[in-house]
């Protein structure tokens, strides 16, 4: 197999829809130089609206004109325009180590929310005393992993109070005993909880 096709077949889909296809691309494809190669090959492709490679992200982002053509052909442009960059820059070598991904589901959400973080708040620190500097605290607080852990773990629990607040109301008070199960697992949840918070 050649080093374009081993390219080619890393390359995943990751939304597909009628006009538009967005892929995730390996590393080698993704520098600026062959990036700007890759989406300017796309776009010759007659029916291609816009072909645009996130290097940061390493995806395509294709659009076009589901009248003309299809996915497949879409796709069979995009391979050839793999397969007719310079290896030398584009492919990997035979013994080179898989590149590495840019994120990956067991470094947690903290390197993406990072990435946020560098893009809301400023290079430089706010002049001291503004308004900027005393919310870009708040916000970097706000955007780690645990704050948004814990976020997403209140609204869930509110949640089910709201949706079971009729029966704690009118059957579960009012014969806790014969109801003591679900009060268990209340109380069980309660504990997981309090006893997540603690840990993290």
């Amino acid at each position: 197999m050649s080093q374009a096709a081993q390219l080619a077949g890393r390359i995943v889909v990751c939304h597909r829809e009628r006009g538009f296809l967005r892929l995730e691309l390996p590393a080698e494809l993704c520098t600026p130089d062959v990036a700007a190669d890759l989406g300017a090959g796309v776009r010759t492709l007659t029916g291609v609206l816009s072909a645009a490679v996130d290097t940061g992200w390493q995806r395509i982002s294709i659009r076009y004109d589901a009248a003309q053509l299809t996915t497949a052909q879409v796709a069979r442009q995009l391979f050839d325009v793999v397969d007719a960059l310079p290896l030398d820059t584009a492919a990997m070598p035979a013994d080179a180590a898989p590149a590495t991904p840019a994120w990956s589901l067991e470094q947690g959400f903290q390197p993406l929310l990072d990435k946020l973080k560098a893009r809301l708040l400023p290079a430089e620190p706010p002049p001291e005393g503004s308004l900027q500097a005393r919310f870009q605290p708040i916000v970097d607080s706000a955007l780690t992993e645990k704050a948004i852990t814990n976020f997403f773990n209140d609204i869930v629990a509110f949640y089910l109070i709201r949706v079971h607040w009729d029966l704690i109301t009118k059957r579960w008070l009012q014969n806790p005993i014969a109801n003591s199960n679900a009060w268990l697992a209340t109380f069980y949840l309660v504990f997981l909880l309090v006893r997540y918070r603690k840990t993290k």
